[in-house]
């Protein structure tokens, strides 16, 4: 789909631009929200397939084979296709990924995630060249690292 918006880039480099860029994003990222609530069709948004989604709430109350459904589709989840996938967005510190293999059971075989912190941490030894130590927690900050996704 087209939307309109503009991409926030920066010559400088240092902290500071880093901070305007990232909220220049957020303010295109609403633009983008925006544009794409206008463009959602009205009528249903959930899948209809009883077998990958809970019953409704209004059921639980009134149907046993809901309850148990319900149950067992939170307890044991469903089965997925043999094969694999991988996708990658653009997320806001960087592309974020997601490889999956599944083998036909209700457990993927594989799950591997690609998260842009550990990339980004590559970065540091140029931001941090010739700067004094106590720069480096800005420096640090500006790029958004996040120690989950760095944790290997």
């Amino acid at each position: 789909e087209q939307y309109d918006f503009e991409v926030p880039t920066s010559t400088v480099g240092d902290v500071y631009a880093r901070y305007r860029v990232r909220m220049a994003e957020m303010w295109q990222s609403l633009r983008i929200i925006e544009q794409a609530l206008d463009k959602l069709p009205a009528g249903p948004f959930r899948a209809d397939d009883r077998k990958i989604v809970p019953p409704p709430r209004s059921e639980l109350g009134h149907s046993m084979e809901a309850v148990i459904h319900h149950f067992k589709l939170w307890t044991e989840g469903f089965s997925a296709p043999k094969g694999y996938v991988y996708q990658s967005i653009e997320a806001p510190r960087g592309e974020f990924a997601c490889y999956l293999r599944g083998d036909g059971s209700p457990k993927p075989a594989r799950v591997h995630f690609r998260a842009p912190s550990y990339v980004n941490l590559a970065s540091l030894p140029w931001m941090a060249k010739n700067v004094f130590v106590a720069d480096l927690v800005a420096i640090i900050g500006s790029i958004d690292i996040v120690l989950g996704e760095i944790d290997r």
